[in-house]
């Protein structure tokens, strides 16, 4: 085990958060043909997280959008808010932004370090390439560059350029057990020609992990990142693992999901502990013409007292989806938002947003 792993951990989202970050879409992003309705829908996302704390938005057209928020926020909220110019491809802030650990805590105890190793936290900086090249990624790949270099987070930058991972692809529980899927992380167009012991390892060393698990099943049709674990399985506070399951034995994706299932029965933490599972259930079908979209409900944000839940005018599940997130999360305020318009772009509320842990602003 390395220094690093003694020094450094990967907060669980739950972790008391400095900021919540969201990249605007625009009229040359792919949100073109619905800007107005995917719009409305940061509105309402702004407006709920900074309603808790503050927002750093990345925005190729700022002053837009600095109108935009002020006619819907008000006057505490926008002071919550920080806006940036960046252009940018896409908006899943998830997938290209930093992904940030904190110095170990007394919870994780450590060896001493001298007075001269950096206890500032660490803004991992990886390469993002599109999920596999499918989509051009060189605008949002510079993004982390472009707030760093203007003073917006605090910390030690890391250039991990030599590899290929996106936010989305990993769930951490903050105690050094990193959950993640083969079908993405092993996909072709990321890291090859490394084998899954390489990318473990690699996992390990700059994640400062001690356990790596790797899951096999449960990918979404219409999931064009191939497989992230954010929209199947969460990790909740009390060891608690928040998954989707499918109760339509004629549904495509029953075989896959109920074996995703068993495997999450399996499934220790880093000191051997297993996971109290909690069963979120699937959304009835949600279709953009012929093509069917990736709605899940395990897509939600946490913020500082509060969860963003995506939401899909289904009364019965939104319902049922909302009292589970809520059992996870006692204490919380449950938030649901219509996430039918982000769907139509295969991702959802948590692919938007990116949350960094206090001591970075």
């Amino acid at each position: 085990m390395t220094s690093n792993h003694k020094r450094y951990v990967l907060p669980a989202e739950w972790h008391r958060q400095a900021c919540v970050q969201l990249t605007w879409p625009h009229k040359d992003t792919d949100w073109s043909p619905y800007l107005e309705d995917i719009t409305e829908t940061f509105l309402q996302l702004s407006k709920a997280i900074a309603h808790y704390e503050p927002l750093v938005i990345a925005a190729k057209y700022p002053e837009e959008v600095r109108e935009m928020l002020s006619d819907n926020l008000n006057e505490e909220e926008m002071n919550r808010v920080s806006i940036y110019e960046c252009d940018n491809n896409d908006t899943w802030a998830r997938d290209h932004a930093f992904i940030t650990l904190i110095p170990a805590d007394d919870e994780n105890p450590t060896t001493e370090t001298s007075d001269t190793e950096s206890t500032a936290c660490r803004l991992l900086d990886f390469r993002f390439n599109g999920w596999g090249e499918k989509f051009a990624a060189d605008k949002d790949n510079l993004i982390n560059r472009t707030l760093y270099s203007k003073g917006v987070f605090r910390g030690e930058r890391a250039d991990y350029d030599d590899f290929v991972l996106e936010g989305g692809s990993i769930e951490s529980d903050g105690n050094g057990t990193v959950l993640t899927t083969s079908i993405c992380l092993m996909a072709p167009h990321r890291n090859q020609p490394m084998t899954l012991e390489e990318v473990e390892q690699t996992l390990k060393e700059r994640l400062c992990a001690r356990k790596v698990v790797w899951l096999n099943h449960g990918q979404l049709i219409g999931d064009d990142t191939d497989g992230h674990i954010d929209t199947i399985v969460r990790v909740c506070p009390d060891n608690t693992l928040l998954y989707v399951g499918c109760d339509d034995e004629a549904d495509p994706q029953y075989a896959d999901f109920r074996a995703l299932e068993e495997e999450l029965q399996a499934v220790t933490d880093a000191d051997g502990r297993p996971y109290r599972l909690l069963r979120l259930p699937m959304p009835e079908p949600v279709y953009d013409d012929d093509d069917r979209l990736p709605a899940t409900y395990a897509n939600f944000l946490i913020l500082n007292g509060a969860v963003i839940v995506p939401t899909y005018s289904q009364e019965e599940k939104d319902a049922k989806a909302l009292s589970l997130v809520a059992d996870a999360f006692p204490g919380y305020d449950i938030i649901g938002v219509d996430s039918r318009t982000i769907v139509r772009q295969h991702g959802s509320i948590h692919c938007l947003t990116m949350q960094y842990p206090e001591g970075v602003r």
